[in-house]
């Protein structure tokens, strides 16, 4: 994979109706003038950043707009910002894969159709859960109606690479719901489907819910049967499953995503949005008026900026690398920081193969159908 010609542009929209109780990413419900304050000032990052010696090296073939819920703004001004992105940076050869994330309730046919046109290829869904009260026991502000209306919307505006988000674990879900909510979005054949299991983060009303016992989640033998679910139903639908939570009809992987499990290099643009350019690590500051004042002032965003040693930026495209079905070439880490990860994990890592979590075969190490349930853990030993 050729990492300079295969990057990554990322924005980042911090913008959402109101914080669902599981989140903890950068995002909030915008106060008034605060969209067309973010637009004015990605506008000047976007030129700023096309100037940056280590920007210009690059030939960028994905942009993704995610969030919070970027279909907050309104369509033509995402549109724009897209159209200043193609017009700002240099893209490679082949027809770049543009992913905007939308959440139902937010957009309507016309503004999906407005997308489209603007160049949008890939459409990726936050539906979550096509039962009522698991959306609301999550705070999420849609109906299973409107998850549905927007997916058929979105087949209307011409859009043939569609992604669905959705999670089990959930509280008061069990295998049968999560069961018919599959076969459900199954039924309307998205080329691609992002299945996470609910992680409760710390310091989220979620959390707190669950630790004083006002919101119980499914027991563990539950959550390994939707599991079995998710493998049984996604298997006989064509899906294949290239990631732990990702799963894509032949042809549909998420380009811009594979980037990141690559280690590749990124650029991230708007408040909170992470870069991995010239063998660092920058994030900006999650904080919208600040940003907006940084910018303004033609000032580096960043709140912290990190350079990984050759050692540890090993470790860490080892560990992303086996969130990936395929796992990681041996040859690949060898070229690119000539460490070979037999002799640098030693002993820890025969332990991991002779306990079969582990695979190391025709060149690639990958996580075996033993390990990947237990993909954190195993992981956790080689960071």
């Amino acid at each position: 994979m050729d990492l300079l010609h295969q990057a990554g542009l990322y924005l980042h929209i911090p913008f959402c109706r109101r914080k669902c109780r599981y989140c903890s990413f950068f995002s909030f419900a915008p106060q008034p003038g605060q969209m067309q304050a973010l637009v004015a000032a990605l506008r000047q990052q976007i030129g700023q950043s096309a100037e940056l010696s280590e920007v210009r090296v690059l030939a960028f073939a994905t942009l993704f707009i995610g969030g919070g819920t970027p279909s907050l703004l309104h369509a033509d001004l995402l549109a724009e910002v897209l159209a200043l992105c193609r017009q700002s940076f240099c893209w490679s050869a082949e027809a770049p894969e543009i992913s905007i994330e939308v959440n139902p309730g937010t957009i309507d046919e016309q503004g999906l159709r407005a997308l489209r046109r603007a160049g949008c290829n890939r459409l990726s869904i936050g539906i979550q859960s096509l039962d009522d009260d698991t959306l609301h026991r999550l705070g999420r502000l849609h109906s299973r109606e409107q998850a549905l209306v927007t997916v058929k919307a979105a087949r209307r505006a011409g859009f043939d690479h569609l992604s669905c988000d959705l999670m089990y674990g959930l509280p008061g879900q069990t295998a049968r719901s999560w069961r018919w909510t599959l076969e459900e979005i199954l039924s309307h054949a998205p080329q691609h489907l992002s299945l996470y299991e609910l992680t409760v983060e710390e310091d989220t009303p979620l959390w707190e819910q669950v630790d004083n016992g006002q919101c119980v989640l499914p027991p563990e033998e539950e959550v390994l049967a939707m599991m079995a679910i998710t493998e049984e139903l996604t298997g006989k639908a064509g899906y294949r499953r290239y990631e732990i939570s990702n799963y894509a009809l032949p042809g549909y992987q998420c380009r811009h995503n594979l980037n990141y499990w690559h280690n590749g290099f990124y650029l991230g643009l708007g408040p909170g949005a992470v870069s991995a350019l010239a063998g660092e690590r920058r994030s900006a500051v999650a904080n919208l008026q600040e940003y907006c004042r940084l910018v303004n002032l033609k000032q580096p965003v960043w709140k912290e900026v990190e350079r990984l040693e050759r050692e540890a930026a090993f470790r860490e495209t080892v560990v992303m690398g086996l969130r990936m079905v395929n796992g990681v070439s041996v040859n690949a880490l060898r070229s690119r920081y000539s460490l070979d990860p037999t002799t640098y994990y030693g002993p820890t890592l025969a332990h991991l193969i002779d306990q079969e979590f582990l695979v190391l075969q025709h060149g690639r190490l990958r996580l075996s159908r033993k390990g990947l349930p237990l993909a954190n853990q195993v992981m956790a030993q080689l960071v």
